[in-house]
């Protein structure tokens, strides 16, 4: 994110999507040849890489990077690694997985947090003190194109487009090698960016100096080849909002980085939410432990408990 939004005023936001994915593409496409892996061979596998290429691949980037025009590179992060709370959400319904008390919980913070991050502060501070109720919500074109304008939204319609695809990779994992598909779909999904871009841009690369394509090739090769291949070689096999939620550690780093390298500040609000949003992932990750340690520290039901010897009670104390 720090990378991207430093580069991002000397080129154009279509064009940057589309450099993270296609070279990166290629990129896992030749690993994963090298490898061994197996081609996709049927169209049902095409066809699922074909969609996970639109979501995962060009509207996710596309989304984010026109986002990170009109936010800041840590809340940036933050609003993109709220995906695991969409991820519980599809994961429990589409293949039972267990969110649990604590996970509920979780999404309950989530949703707070993706909330004061996402709505003006004003709204914020209207809501708390009943002037919205009073005057009304006035939800009419031109309010909601003024949050179609807000980078948080357009962030977190990326961070929802993640989501889908951690959630296809399952899918396309019943008819393709996982290394391959991602490979395939990052390729793929660049290419329309580049098309939109070639349509609609003008000076992709006319003002990038040598810093500037440093940064593009750092988010390429680290920010997609390598996590991508990883995160969905690691997706297609295990716990999806387990795995996921692990990426509560990026706007930690995202925030701090951007402070430091590119002086951004959040209001207090925004901050609340931070934390919010960084619990709920947390406890979403980590709602299989604390269940487990809930339960260990809670005596079992129907426990009693002995009067000591000698005591003058002779009757038991339910716990």
């Amino acid at each position: 994110m720090v990378a991207m939004k430093g580069v991002i005023s000397d080129t154009t936001p279509l064009f940057m999507a589309g450099m993270r994915l296609v070279p990166a593409g290629i990129l896992v496409l030749a690993v994963a040849i090298w490898m061994g892996r197996s081609q996709p061979k049927s169209w049902r596998a095409w066809l699922w890489i074909i969609l996970f290429a639109l979501v995962d691949g060009a509207l996710f980037q596309g989304f984010l990077a026109e986002g990170l025009i009109r936010t800041n590179a840590g809340l940036g992060s933050v609003m993109i690694d709220s995906q695991p709370l969409a991820v519980a959400v599809m994961a429990r319904f589409l293949f039972g997985e267990l969110v649990g008390p604590i996970g509920w919980i979780g999404l309950a913070f989530g949703i707070v947090g993706i909330s004061l991050l996402g709505l003006p502060d004003e709204w914020v501070y209207g809501l708390i003190q009943g002037n919205l109720w009073r005057h009304g919500w006035q939800i009419g074109v031109e309010t909601l194109q003024a949050l179609w304008q807000q980078g948080e939204w357009l962030m977190l319609l990326a961070a929802l487009s993640m989501a889908i695809g951690t959630v296809m990779i399952r899918f396309v994992c019943r008819y393709a090698d996982p290394i391959m598909a991602t490979g395939w779909h990052m390729a793929l999904g660049g290419l329309p960016l580049f098309a939109l871009s070639a349509y609609g841009e003008t000076d992709q690369w006319e003002h990038l100096t040598g810093s500037g394509w440093l940064a593009i090739a750092y988010s390429t090769l680290f920010g997609s080849a390598i996590a991508y291949g990883v995160f969905f070689y690691l997706a297609s096999k295990g716990n999806l909002t387990s795995l996921s939620a692990l990426t509560f550690l990026t706007p930690v780093f995202a925030i701090a980085f951007g402070n430091l390298f590119l002086a951004e500040t959040l209001s207090s609000l925004q901050w609340v939410g931070v934390c919010l949003t960084l619990i709920s992932i947390y406890l979403i990750n980590q709602r299989e432990m604390l269940s487990s340690w809930l339960k260990t520290a809670q005596p079992s039901k129907g426990a009693e408990k002995k009067p000591a010897k000698g005591s003058d009670s002779d009757s038991s104390v339910r716990i």
